[in-house]
C-alpha cells in the first residue's frame, strides 16, 4: 500500500496497465479558503434546516476556482474519473471542543464550518442521506473510536486494521449492493494525539488488473454473501449474522467495474471462492492509496467503484482522540423512495 502523508505531497502505487488514474489531490488556493470560511463561520445550525443548509453550502462552495470545481462535479459525474479524492486546504472552525466519547455530535464547537464544508462538497457529489441504523438516522455522521468498540469492525474500532469494505445498508430485499451510498465524504476536525491513523482505498479497476482471471471469474460470480453492517446487527438482530441473498463481489463493464464487500463479513458458498475472496483482500492492500488525513483535508470516496479500510491507530478516549465527520451521499434518491421514513424525505429504513 502506498501512503500519502502530510499537508503538501500525495504518492500512489503505479499499477502497470491501468487506464485511468484513480486517485485525485486538489487544493484550494489560500484566499479561496478564506473566503468560504468567512462564509461558512455564520452558518446557522444545519438541522434546523438541512434543505436551506445544503442550498446555502452550495452556493458558498460555487466560490471554487472553475477548474477545481469542475473536477469536484467530475468526480461525482464521470465513469472514468478518479475514485478518490483528496481535498486540502479548507477552511476549519476555531474551536472543535472535544472529541465525542460515545459516537455521537460532538459538543463544544464554536460553530459549524466542518459541517459546512461537509455539506458543500457532498452537495456538489449529490444528496446527503441518512439510515435509521446508522448513527440514528443522523445526515452528518461522527466518525471516532469507542471504549467498547476497539476490536469490532465498525467506524468505533481503533485497536484492529478495518478490513477493506464497502459501506453498506441492509436491504429487505435480500441485495445489500443497491441502496448503498455512492459516496462518501470524510472531513478530519482532529488527527488524534498520534496522528497515526490511515485510510486506504483501492479502486476496483486496480483491483481487476491485478488479479488472476481465474480469481476475477469467481468473483464476479453469485457465490458470496454480505453480512448486514454491524450497526443493523446491534440494533436489529441482537449481534447475529444477517446475510444477504448470493451476489457477486465485483460487478459491471470490465472498463467501469463495480464492487461491494461488507465490513461485518462475507461468507463464500464453496471453497474456490473462499480463496478468490482471500486473493482479493491481499490485492487491495498491494494496490490501495494511503491518506493521513489531518484538519482542513477531506476525501471524497466512490463507494461504488473501490473499497475502503483503515488502519489501527492510538486511542486515549480521553476527547482527544482522532475525530472524522461524514456523509453518505446518493447521486439521487429517487430510486430509494422505497425505503423513506414518513417522517423525513432524506432519512431511510
Amino acid at each position: 500500500m502506498s501512503d500519502t502523508s502530510g499537508t503538501t505531497t500525495t504518492t500512489t502505487m503505479t499499477v502497470p496497465g491501468k487506464r485511468d488514474a484513480t486517485f485525485a489531490d486538489l487544493a484550494l488556493p489560500d484566499a479561496v479558503r478564506e473566503a468560504i470560511g468567512r462564509e461558512l463561520r455564520v452558518l446557522p445550525d444545519p438541522g434546523a434546516d438541512i434543505d436551506r443548509a445544503t442550498a446555502r453550502c452550495h452556493q458558498v462552495f460555487a466560490m471554487l476556482p472553475l477548474d477545481l470545481l469542475r473536477s469536484v462535479l467530475d468526480f461525482g459525474r464521470h465513469n472514468d474519473t478518479p475514485g478518490v479524492a483528496l481535498v486540502r486546504n479548507l477552511p476549519v472552525d476555531a474551536q472543535t471542543g472535544p472529541t465525542p466519547l460515545d459516537g455521537g455530535p460532538g459538543r463544544g464547537k464554536s460553530g459549524f464550518v466542518s459541517e459546512g464544508v461537509l455539506l458543500g462538497l457532498s452537495g456538489l457529489l449529490g444528496e446527503p442521506l441518512g439510515v435509521l441504523t446508522e448513527k440514528a438516522g443522523r445526515l452528518i455522521h461522527d466518525v471516532v473510536p469507542v471504549a467498547g468498540g476497539e476490536r469490532t469492525q465498525t467506524n468505533q474500532s481503533s485497536a484492529v486494521f478495518l478490513n477493506f469494505h464497502s459501506d453498506i445498508t441492509y436491504d429487505a430485499t435480500g441485495r445489500y449492493d443497491l441502496a448503498n451510498p455512492d459516496f462518501l465524504v470524510l472531513n478530519c476536525l482532529r488527527s488524534g494525539p498520534f496522528g497515526d491513523a490511515v485510510t486506504y482505498y483501492a479502486d476496483a479497476r486496480d483491483i481487476c488488473g491485478q488479479l488472476p482471471p481465474d480469481a476475477l471469474e469467481l468473483l464476479r460470480g453469485p457465490y458470496f454473501r454480505l453480512n448486514a453492517p454491524g450497526s443493523y446487527t446491534r440494533s436489529a438482530a441482537g449481534g447475529a449474522e444477517v446475510l444477504s441473498e448470493p451476489v457477486p463481489i465485483i460487478r459491471g463493464a470490465e472498463a467501469h467495474p463495480e464492487i461491494t464487500v461488507s465490513a461485518n463479513g462475507v461468507r463464500a458458498l464453496n471453497r474456490e471462492a473462499g480463496a478468490a475472496f482471500e486473493r482479493l483482500q491481499e490485492t487491495c492492500r498491494e494496490v490501495a492509496h494511503a491518506v493521513r488525513l489531518e484538519p482542513g483535508q477531506a476525501l471524497l470516496v466512490n463507494n461504488r467503484k473501490g473499497v475502503h479500510a483503515r488502519s489501527r491507530f492510538g486511542a486515549r478516549h480521553d476527547g482527544r482522540d482522532r475525530w472524522l465527520q461524514r456523509t453518505y451521499v446518493r447521486r439521487s434518491l429517487w430510486d430509494i423512495r422505497y425505503r423513506v421514513t414518513p417522517q423525513d424525505r432524506r432519512v431511510h429504513f
